[in-house]
């Protein structure tokens, strides 16, 4: 049985001359505006992929290098993170994305500011205490799903990890003195509803 590397190569030694445009970061053919993206799981990196190449890597239960970054959005309602939970996650700001990254066997944050996302030393105890108050945190896909969450509210959304990363790095293009700006505070709440419009409930 071929392996998604055996395939890959193939695409690789069969691939077109480049020529101008956005192309696959693995066997350079031509891609669209709209693609998909698999994660570098060692290097933490985003790759943009055509579809054939994206669905090499969608077995998330197989030991792979890269992983495919689906395309799912939850919405947690009642979401049950109180602010003394939020206090002991030592977050600076009241917006933080999570994930869990299956190398190190923990769960990282990052919060967003003017140098981009930055991360934050994450107590295990306290992201004990989150998963015990709503189990559905479980529902996470390891290194290419995250959890966004706001405070106050509480919000919480299950999003793929490279909306994430584009929602930091707008925020880091927008940012102006101390606290952002109103440009970025407006852009915030667009975003949220953005993905609360294309997002199914989940009911705890």
């Amino acid at each position: 049985m071929n392996s998604a590397y055996d395939v890959l190569q193939r695409i690789r030694a069969n691939r077109r001359p480049s020529s101008a445009g956005e192309r696959c970061e693995m066997c350079t053919e031509p891609i669209s505006d709209e693609h998909s993206h698999v994660v570098n799981v060692a290097g933490r990196q985003l790759l943009c992929v055509c579809r054939p190449c994206y669905l090499l890597f969608t077995d998330q239960s197989a030991d792979l290098r890269y992983r495919a970054v689906p395309d799912r959005y939850l919405e947690f309602g009642d979401f049950a993170l109180s602010p003394a939970h939020w206090d002991a996650l030592e977050i600076p700001v009241g917006l933080a994305f999570f994930f869990r990254n299956s190398l190190q066997d923990r769960m990282v944050a990052f919060y967003p500011g003017p140098a981009g996302a930055t991360e934050s030393e994450l107590s295990m105890s306290a992201w004990d205490d989150i998963t015990a108050a709503d189990p559905r945190v479980k529902m996470l896909t390891d290194d290419v799903e995250a959890l966004l969450m706001r405070m106050p509210g509480p919000d919480c959304f299950l999003l793929p990890i490279d909306a994430c990363y584009e929602f930091v790095g707008r925020l880091r293009m927008l940012w102006r003195g101390f606290d952002g700006g109103q440009d970025v505070r407006a852009f915030i709440d667009e975003f949220f509803e953005r993905i609360r419009a294309r997002s199914q409930a989940v009911t705890s």
